[in-house]
């Protein structure tokens, strides 16, 4: 097998293993960590795939590019992952309504997308800082638009070696979210509120993962900074396992014929979960067009219609806040990839993005993004979604999945694509449960976010998940809430 090695989209060729790059989590530049190639898989091999589970996949994909991971390491770290935390068998369950798939990714312990990858990466980490013979704690710094923030903080709670501090927008999350982050047990976690939106917490936290002096005076302390964040690679390509795992799935029902390309409709902020679906069609995933579906914060939709990026704009709160971003990290891998993995490229434009709050691609790299459709919803779109396919076959999407389904909607209308479509469903609805039920009713308005639970549990026939049952009575244990300018030194004061 080829080895694989990974260095910066800004140019900074370290040649890092799989390791080294999962423990580092950015570039040393402050771009992101790239594998050298993407590993083709042949349609033999991709033949051989259909009667895999979804952990024996993960195996096959996560190998091909941790090659420094020798195989027994690996299964060890997806056994530890894939176990009891998730409440069904079948770790992404693929629901048919209608003529649509739903990609259900939140049957983890946290009901979000982000638990596939997060529930894996703490073992990843701790092999890697194994084989690194790594004597430092791994101090872990997110900021999160609320899935993210919870899923890390279940991910590393406790686990020896490492630290986990996450801050998220105080008035920028579902009540459900913070309370979830908030009620967090673990004698190595923080958490923190802070007074803005998630893009100023990335954009400081990304200062902080780059203040050399900083840095300099944590390795004296035996501290090194890594990220849970989809910026790091052990978050992204285990993203990829469940687009191979659906189109298995597909397969193994007879819904479509081996070699029959498919669409994924991806509720998209950050950029990482649907790169994993764009990474996955390089490696040789049958793949027809990638849905990009963004709320009403939609630079991501008018880039791709325009080929200009421009955070320039108002930045709106929405029923799909883990949406709420104007600064999408992952981005800058596409780029690279684009530009024909052009470095000089990539910096000039993110200097542009820093400098003037916007950039312009070539022709020839708007030419090469033609997988993609650039799609948005409103919030009354993603109500009406949601109460539509409700009344129609009683499933109930969460305000993310909407916003997929809305833009699939306005897909077929423009484009009369009969294609096999798979609708990539990120959170369970009782992560957002206002905002859900007020979408079948008005009177629900008013109803507090924690009584929803059960009367989404009736009006739906679900059964409530474990891990918010009894959650508004949980103790309240990390109530710091701090301006941007103090993210750092709570930081150095989380770290004595």
């Amino acid at each position: 097998m080829e080895e694989i090695y990974y260095n910066s989209t800004r140019g900074l060729n370290e040649n890092l293993t799989a390791s080294e790059a999962i423990l580092k989590g950015i570039a040393e530049d402050g771009g992101l960590l790239v594998p050298n190639c993407i590993p083709f898989i042949s349609k033999e091999e991709l033949k051989n795939c259909e009667q895999m589970t979804f952990k024996q996949l993960s195996l096959y994909i996560n190998k091909k590019f941790f090659t420094d991971f020798d195989e027994k390491e690996l299964k060890e770290c997806i056994d530890m992952a894939y176990d009891h935390k998730f409440e069904k068998d079948i770790i992404t369950p693929l629901n048919k309504e209608g003529d649509v798939f739903y990609l259900e990714l939140f049957h983890g312990p946290t009901l979000a997308f982000k638990d596939i990858a997060l529930c894996l990466l703490p073992y990843l980490m701790k092999t890697a800082a194994k084989k690194q013979n790594l004597h430092k704690d791994i101090v872990i710094l997110t900021a999160t638009s609320g899935d993210t923030g919870k899923a890390a903080l279940e991910g590393f709670s406790d686990v020896d070696g490492t630290k986990v501090m996450v801050f998220f927008p105080e008035e920028g999350v579902s009540n459900i979210q913070k309370k979830q982050m908030i009620t967090q047990v673990g004698k190595n976690v923080k958490v923190l509120g802070i007074k803005g939106n998630f893009d100023d917490a990335q954009r400081e936290v990304k200062k902080i993962f780059n203040d050399a002096e900083l840095k300099e005076e944590l390795n004296k302390r035996s501290y090194m900074f890594s990220s849970a964040n989809s910026i790091n690679i052990g978050r992204l390509i285990p993203q990829m396992v469940y687009y191979f795992y659906s189109y298995m799935e597909l397969l193994r029902r007879k819904e479509i014929e081996f070699g029959e390309k498919i669409n994924f409709a991806v509720p998209t902020g950050n950029f990482g979960d649907i790169l994993a679906a764009y990474y996955s069609t390089k490696m040789g995933l049958p793949i027809n067009r990638l849905l990009c579906s963004s709320n009403e914060n939609k630079v991501l939709s008018d880039f791709l219609n325009s080929g200009i990026y421009d955070a320039r704009r108002e930045f709106l709160v929405t029923i799909s806040p883990s949406m709420d971003i104007l600064i999408s990290s992952n981005l800058e891998r596409f780029i690279y990839d684009i530009s024909g993995r052009n470095a000089f490229t990539v910096k000039e434009l993110m200097n542009d993005l820093n400098e003037f709050g916007r950039y312009k691609i070539s022709e020839h790299m708007k030419s090469r993004m033609n997988i993609f459709y650039g799609g948005f919803a409103t919030d009354e779109e993603t109500r009406q979604s949601i109460k539509e396919v409700f009344d129609k076959y009683r499933y109930l999407m969460d305000t993310h999945t909407s916003v997929a389904y809305s833009v699939y909607k306005k897909y077929l209308l423009e484009t009369h694509d009969n294609t096999k479509t798979v609708i990539v469903s990120t959170a369970s609805p009782f992560k957002f449960t206002r905002s859900v039920m007020g979408a079948l009713d008005d009177k629900y308005n008013k109803v507090d976010d924690f009584e929803l639970i059960e009367v989404m549990s009736k009006a739906a026939d679900l059964k409530i998940p474990k891990p918010i049952e009894k959650l508004n009575k949980r103790e309240i244990i990390h109530n710091t809430v701090c301006e941007m300018g103090q993210m750092e030194s709570e930081v150095r004061k989380f770290l004595k």
